[in-house]
C-alpha cells in the first residue's frame, strides 16, 4: 500500500497544488539520465501546445518525500473526475483571456484602450475565480489539494477586496457597454455628438434587404477591443469621454485602484495545475489504445518492486501514432534482490526494459500514474545511466578510458537509495576484459546495495551473487529471428539462440557436414 499520510504535514492554508509546503525546488533543465530514458520525448509529447505553462520543469524534478508524492496522486486521481477537469478547464480559459487583454508592458498604447484593457482582464480574472470557487463548491473532492483550493477559493472569494473588485468591474463593465454615442462623418471630419434617441439604421437596414438574404451573411464588424487602436479612433474615445465623464474618470481610477488585483496563490494555481492536465490528456488518449496505467505504491521502507504489463512510455507513443501495439512486461525484486541482469538477443527488448524501469521510477516519483496494471516502486534519491554513446574522435583517451571514468563519477556519487541503469558496458574491449570489469562493477554495486538494472551480452553476469536477478528475453526456437519482445524472469540461454540460429539457416556441424560430404 502506498505510505500512510501523516497529518502533521498537510498544509494549514493552499499555497501550492504540486507542493504542500509550497517549498518548490529551484527550477532546473533536464536530469542528465533524461535523454537515455527518452524521458524528454516523453515530456515534449506531453507539454506540446502548453508552452505558456511553462511545465517541463515540473517533469525534471522527482521527489523524494512520500507523503509529497502521495499528495500528487490524490489530486491526480481528483482530476480524473470529468466535472472538476471541465471546472479547471474552464478556469483555464478564462485566465487565458485576462492574459491576452494585459497590454506589453514595452508597447505604447493609447490611454483609454489601455485602461479598458486592464478592466477587461480584471473582469476575466474575477470570472475564473468565482466560477472556479462555484464549481468546486458542489463536487466531491478526495485529494488535501483540492480540498485545500476549495477552502481557500471560498475564503478569498468572500473577502472584502474581491468582493470590491468583483463589483466595481462588473458595475464599470456594465456602464461603459451601454454608451451611446453618435458620429458624423464629413469626408475627412467626424462630429462626435451625443445620442439622442435616433433610430437604429442598422436594423432597419436588416429589415429592408432580409428578402435578399441568402444564407449566413459573414461579419465584417471590427473588435476594437482586441486590436491596436489608431489615432482617429483615440480622437473619437477622449470627445465619447467628455459626454460621460463619470464613467471615463471611473475607468481612469479603476488601474489605480486595483493595481495588484490577482492573488500570487491562485497565478501560481493556474500555472501549475496544468502538471495533471497535461500528464492526464497525453495518458488519456493511450488509455484509449487499451494501455494500462496505475498509481504505484511507494516502497519507502524496503526495497520491494515490482511493475505489471508495462511498458516503455516513449516507444507506446510512436506506436501508437502508427497503430501499432506495444509489448508489455513485468519485473520484481523482493527480499535482498538489488540487480537486475538482462540478456538476450539483439533488438529483443533489453534496452527498452532498461529504460522501461527509469521512467517508472522518475515518472512514480513526481506523482504520476504511470504504465501498467499494477506497480510497486521506489522513491530514489539519484538516478544514474550509463549508455552507449559514440566515441568522441577529438579526445586523448579512448572509449574504454572513458566509460571506465563515467562510471567512477557514478560510483562516487551514488548511495544506497540511488538506481543505477547500464547498458552495454565495455562492449569495447575483449569478452575477458569485460567480464572482468563487469564483475568488479557489479559488485561495487552490490556492497553500495543500491538498485541497478545491468544490459550485457555476458551471460556470466546473470548469476554474479544473491541479490542478483536474470531477466532473459524470449525467442521462439522455431523462428529464433522473429523477436517476441518479451523478458521473463529465467536464466540466460543465449547458446540455445544461436544454435537455432544456426540450423534454421542450416549452418550447424550437421548441416555443414551432409553439404560438404562428397
Amino acid at each position: 500500500m502506498n505510505a500512510a499520510p501523516d497529518p502533521g504535514h498537510m498544509q494549514e492554508r493552499f499555497v501550492s497544488i504540486l507542493f504542500p509546503d509550497g517549498q518548490a525546488p529551484a527550477e532546473a533543465g533536464a536530469p542528465p539520465y533524461f535523454h537515455d530514458l527518452s524521458l524528454d520525448r516523453i515530456v515534449d509529447a506531453v507539454t506540446a501546445g502548453r508552452q505558456e505553462y511553462q511545465l517541463a520543469p515540473f517533469f525534471h524534478a522527482p521527489l523524494r518525500d512520500a507523503d509529497t508524492i502521495v499528495w500528487r496522486q490524490e489530486v491526480m486521481q481528483d482530476m480524473e473526475q470529468e466535472s472538476l477537469l471541465a471546472a479547471v478547464t474552464s478556469f483555464a480559459r478564462h485566465m487565458q483571456s485576462m492574459r491576452r487583454y494585459l497590454p506589453e508592458p514595452e508597447r505604447r498604447y493609447y490611454r483609454y484602450q489601455k485602461e479598458r484593457w486592464l478592466l477587461d482582464a480584471a473582469a476575466s480574472y474575477c470570472a475564473a475565480v468565482a466560477g472556479l470557487a462555484h464549481d468546486l463548491s458542489g463536487l466531491h473532492l478526495a485529494s488535501r489539494g483540492m480540498r485545500a483550493l476549495r477552502e481557500h477559493l471560498a475564503r478569498y472569494c468572500a473577502s472584502p477586496a474581491f468582493a470590491e473588485l468583483a463589483a466595481q468591474t462588473g458595475s464599470l463593465s456594465a456602464d461603459l457597454s451601454a454608451i451611446r454615442y453618435c458620429l458624423q462623418i464629413d469626408g475627412s471630419s467626424i462630429t462626435v455628438r451625443a445620442c439622442h434617441e435616433e433610430g437604429d439604421y442598422s436594423a432597419e437596414v436588416e429589415r429592408t434587404f432580409e428578402k435578399f438574404r441568402r444564407g449566413a451573411a459573414e461579419d465584417h464588424r471590427a473588435n476594437l477591443r482586441n486590436d491596436d487602436m489608431n489615432h482617429v479612433q483615440e480622437q473619437v474615445v477622449k470627445r465619447v469621454a467628455l459626454f460621460f465623464p463619470e464613467v471615463f474618470g471611473r475607468l481612469e481610477q479603476f488601474p489605480v485602484q486595483h493595481a495588484s488585483y490577482l492573488d500570487e496563490t491562485i497565478v501560481r494555481f493556474d500555472r501549475e495545475i496544468q502538471f495533471y492536465v497535461a500528464w492526464l490528456a497525453y495518458t488519456g488518449k493511450l488509455r484509449q489504445n487499451g494501455l494500462a496505467f496505475c498509481y504505484p505504491q511507494l516502497a519507502a521502507a524496503d526495497r520491494e518492486i515490482f511493475a505489471h504489463d508495462t511498458f516503455d512510455l516513449a516507444l507506446a507513443g510512436e506506436l501508437a501514432a502508427e497503430n501499432k501495439a506495444i509489448v508489455p512486461n513485468d519485473f520484481l525484486l523482493h527480499g535482498m534482490e538489488r540487480i537486475v541482469v538482462v540478456t538476450g538477443p539483439n533488438h529483443g527488448g533489453k534496452t527498452t526494459f532498461a529504460r522501461m524501469f527509469g521512467q517508472l521510477h522518475h515518472l512514480a516519483c513526481l506523482g504520476c500514474p504511470v504504465p501498467g496494471g499494477a506497480a510497486r516502486l521506489f522513491p530514489f534519491d539519484r538516478l544514474f545511466t550509463h549508455f552507449d554513446k559514440e566515441e568522441d574522435a577529438a579526445a586523448l583517451h579512448g572509449k574504454l578510458q572513458d566509460d571506465l571514468i563515467r562510471l567512477r563519477d557514478i560510483l562516487q556519487l551514488a548511495t544506497p537509495h540511488s538506481i543505477v541503469i547500464l547498458n552495454e558496458v565495455f562492449s569495447s574491449t575483449t569478452v575477458g576484459d569485460a567480464l572482468l570489469l563487469g564483475r568488479k562493477l557489479l559488485a561495487k554495486i552490490s556492497a553500495l546495495d543500491a538498485l541497478c538494472v545491468c544490459v550485457t551480452f555476458l551471460d556470466e553476469l546473470a548469476s554474479f551473487d544473491a541479490k542478483t536477478v536474470s531477466i532473459a528475453g524470449v525467442v521462439d526456437p522455431a523462428d529464433p529471428t522473429a523477436r517476441s519482445f518479451r523478458l521473463e524472469r529465467k536464466p540466460p540461454d543465449g547458446l540455445a539462440y544461436a544454435l537455432a540460429i544456426a540450423e534454421k539457416h542450416r549452418v550447424t556441424y550437421r548441416w555443414l557436414k551432409q553439404r560438404i560430404a562428397p
